[in-house]
C-alpha cells in the first residue's frame, strides 16, 4: 500500500442555495415581478425568489468589493501625490485621460454557451445600479470582440468560432485598458446572433462607468506563457472580480438544443436570419443538427477552454437542470 495520501484542498468556501440566501442580510429588493420578467432569458426562467436568495447577496457582496476597491483606489492616489508633490511624473495619466476620483470597477462573467450568461450579467447591472454608490453600471460581451466572419473564413476558423482564437483579443485587451485608465467614450463593436457576425458600422460606447460588466466565453482564459518574462497581459488582469456560472455538461447541452428549437420556430423563420436553414428541417432533423453542433464545437470549446477556467474566478454559481442556482462558491481570502 502507498504511503501517498491524496491531498484536497479547496480554495473555496461552499454554500448552498439556503445558507447563501441568509447573506442578503436587509439588502432591499429593488426589481419587481415585471423587471424580473424582462431580464429573464429565450429559455432560461427567472424567478422573483432566484433573484432574492442568489442576486441579492451577490450585489451585496459586489457592493463592499467595489466601496473596498474605492478607498484602495484613493489610498494609492494619496501615496503618488505624496511621494511627487503634485503628482507629475508618476504615472497618472495625461490630463483629460484620466477619471478625477474613483476607477471603474471591471467583473468578468464567464461560462458556457447557453449556460444563462446574459441573464445573470442583465440581473447584475439591474441591481447593481440601483445601489446609490455606483448608478452608473455597463455591460459588454465579448461577441462584440470576435473576428468577422470573412476574417475567420480567410483563416479557416469558422467551424472554431467561439474558441479563443477566434477573438480580436489585442482590441479587448486595449478596450478593457482604456476603460481601466478611466477615458472617456470608449467603444466596443457589437455582435449580432441574427446575423451571426459582428456589426462593423455600430459600437457600443463605455464612458467612465462606476462598474462595468464583462461577460464572455473565455473571459477568464490565461494568455500563453511569455518568454523572456516578457509582459502578456490576460484580460483578467483587468477584472476586480470574477464569477464563472458552472453546470454540468449533459445539462447544459439539453438548454443549448432547447434553445435552438426556439430560435428554430422564431428568429431562424426571418429568411433574412443567418439559420433560416435550420427552420426548414423537420423538427427531428433539426433537433439532431442542434445536438452535432453542440457536440462538435460548443461542448469541446467547453471542454478544453472554458471548464479549465472555472477555477480562476473568485465566485462560482452552480446551476442543477432547472437553470436554478443550488450553491455558491466563493473564494477564500
Amino acid at each position: 500500500m502507498s504511503g501517498r495520501h491524496r491531498i484536497e484542498i479547496s480554495p473555496y468556501r461552499t454554500f448552498p442555495r439556503n445558507e447563501w440566501a441568509r447573506l442578503r442580510a436587509d439588502t432591499p429588493m429593488t426589481l419587481d415581478e415585471q423587471d424580473v420578467e424582462q431580464l429573464a432569458g429565450i429559455c432560461v426562467q427567472l424567478s422573483i425568489a432566484e433573484v432574492e436568495d442568489v442576486y441579492l447577496p451577490l450585489t451585496r457582496l459586489l457592493n463592499l468589493y467595489v466601496s473596498a476597491s474605492q478607498g484602495l483606489h484613493d489610498i494609492t492616489t494619496q501615496f503618488l501625490l505624496k511621494s511627487t508633490g503634485s503628482g507629475a511624473g508618476a504615472g497618472l495619466g495625461e490630463p483629460g485621460d484620466r477619471a478625477p476620483g474613483k476607477t471603474p470597477f471591471i467583473i468578468g462573467l464567464a461560462g458556457s454557451v447557453a449556460v444563462g450568461k446574459s441573464t445573470s450579467a442583465r440581473v447584475l447591472q439591474a441591481l447593481l445600479a440601483r445601489w446609490p454608490d455606483h448608478p452608473r453600471v455597463d455591460l459588454v460581451t465579448t461577441d462584440g470582440f470576435l473576428l468577422t466572419n470573412r476574417e475567420l473564413e480567410a483563416r479557416g476558423l469558422m467551424e472554431r468560432k467561439g474558441f479563443p482564437e477566434s477573438f480580436d483579443i489585442g482590441r479587448l485587451l486595449n478596450f478593457l485598458a482604456d476603460v481601466k485608465a478611466g477615458r472617456r467614450s470608449v467603444t466596443a463593436p457589437v455582435y449580432s446572433h441574427f446575423n451571426y457576425d459582428v456589426m462593423e458600422d455600430q459600437v457600443v460606447r463605455v464612458d467612465r462607468p462606476d462598474i462595468l460588466i464583462v461577460e464572455g466565453l473565455n473571459v477568464l482564459q490565461p494568455a500563453r506563457l511569455p518568454k523572456r518574462g516578457e509582459s502578456v497581459p490576460f484580460v483578467s488582469d483587468f477584472f476586480d472580480f470574477s464569477i464563472y456560472l458552472d453546470a454540468g455538461a449533459e445539462v447544459i447541452g439539453n438548454w443549448y438544443v432547447e434553445r435552438f428549437m426556439r430560435f428554430r420556430a422564431t428568429a431562424f423563420r426571418d429568411p433574412a436570419a443567418y439559420f433560416h436553414r435550420y427552420s426548414l428541417l423537420r423538427e427531428d432533423e433539426a433537433r439532431q443538427t442542434a445536438w452535432d453542433i453542440w457536440r462538435s464545437i460548443n461542448l469541446k470549446n467547453l471542454e478544453e477552454n472554458i471548464l479549465p477556467t472555472r477555477q480562476r474566478a473568485d465566485l462560482i454559481l452552480e446551476k442543477g437542470a432547472d437553470h436554478e442556482v443550488e450553491s455558491v462558491r466563493l473564494r477564500k481570502l
